[in-house]
């Protein structure tokens, strides 16, 4: 395509929608942070293709925090909490291409000095509190449909395809014809003037009702967040059995009937961790219906390809049954030497009845 002065001058308007992420803990008890007076609690209104139970608490952003731009403060009962901002913006997608980069970066900073404000409230109620394990980010780029004159979705691609993909790729040279055409193909549409192109870091929205469509984005961010500590804690604890830095069992362990209530077992914390992200990975899952919503359906579907959660989901499942087999030769293990200790006090036992039988 050959760029016209009327392409690099054409201003357009709309908001740039960035999700940010943290694991701050293990859980969060919010039935407590409901019921307490530190946090404002505002109501929440999710789609109907997201289910009744297992839902987020929204709050509002604690003071002091230097943005306005903070639409959206959600804390989710595993130890995770999802911030969103909406900043407008109205200039040339050439200008946008110029600066995208900084309001990222600038929004990356503010999300964790928020998060970290967030967190000191929340603190008494997090199992486990830590600032924090995991973070994740998604941006998406809407534009306006009533204020940019109803462009046509043929005409954004025809005319503005190339910025429009360096844009989601965050370049600020444009991409050869391949990636461009690439990335571009994967675009998605309702109404014939809907537009919605998904990327790995981010999209772009031309669609008159984009609102519903922005959860699926926020809840897939945390889903990316969940999948990527779980994957991180798995290797952490491989890399400890891997490299021999467990500690050895104390001898407690191997007695029959007691070292089966002793804490710290290895045996049993991997076998709790297993279970853990099984209920976790599997909440996440099902948290959304969207069976009889074919739009929305294939929304989903392209943003779990492009973030690539089933391979994410993937490699915890492979893990999951490395420590599901690693737990097995533990427990093996412990039960021989529990069998046999038994074994030798009860020979012990009759060789004691048999000596004082004898002296009898």
């Amino acid at each position: 395509m050959v760029k016209t002065k009327e392409t690099e001058s054409k201003e357009f308007s709309g908001n740039i929608y960035i999700f940010h992420a943290f694991d701050i803990g293990d859980d969060i008890d919010l039935a407590k942070v409901e019921n307490s007076t530190i946090i404002k609690k505002e109501p929440l209104n999710l789609p109907k293709y997201f289910k009744n139970y297992n839902q987020p608490l929204q709050v509002e952003l604690p003071h002091p925090h230097e943005t306005s731009y903070c639409i959206s403060t959600k804390i989710n009962n595993f130890g995770a909490i999802s911030l969103t901002y909406k900043i407008p913006f109205q200039e040339t997608f050439e200008s946008l291409r110029g600066t995208i980069n900084d309001i990222f970066d600038k929004y990356q900073e503010q999300s964790v000095s928020d998060a970290s404000t967030l967190f000191k409230k929340l603190k008494r109620f997090i199992t486990q509190p830590k600032f924090f394990h995991q973070h994740t980010s998604y941006l998406v780029i809407q534009l306006d449909t009533k204020g940019n004159h109803k462009i046509t979705t043929s005409l954004l691609k025809e005319k503005y395809g190339s910025t429009i993909a360096s844009l989601l790729r965050f370049e600020t040279e444009h991409l050869s014809e391949f990636q461009k055409n690439e990335i571009l193909k994967s675009d998605i549409g309702y109404y014939r003037g809907d537009l919605l192109i998904i990327d790995i870091e981010s999209a772009f929205i031309y669609d008159e009702e984009y609102e519903e469509v922005l959860y699926l984005f926020e809840f897939a961010n945390v889903q990316q967040l969940e999948l990527h500590y779980f994957d991180r804690l798995l290797d952490q604890q491989l890399n400890i059995i891997y490299e021999r830095k467990a500690k050895p069992l104390s001898w407690r362990f191997y007695l029959p009937f007691i070292g089966t209530n002793l804490s710290g077992d290895p045996v049993r914390a991997l076998g709790r961790l297993k279970v853990d992200i099984s209920v976790i990975t599997e909440l996440l899952e099902n948290s959304v219906k969207l069976a009889g919503e074919p739009y929305f359906s294939e929304i989903y579907s392209t943003l779990v390809e492009k973030l690539d959660l089933s391979g994410w989901q993937e490699g915890i499942d492979r893990k999951l049954e490395i420590v599901k087999d690693i737990r097995t030769v533990y427990q093996n293990k412990i039960d021989n030497i529990r069998e046999d200790l038994l074994t030798v006090a009860i020979i012990v036992l009759i060789l004691v009845e048999l000596i004082i039988a004898f002296f009898k």
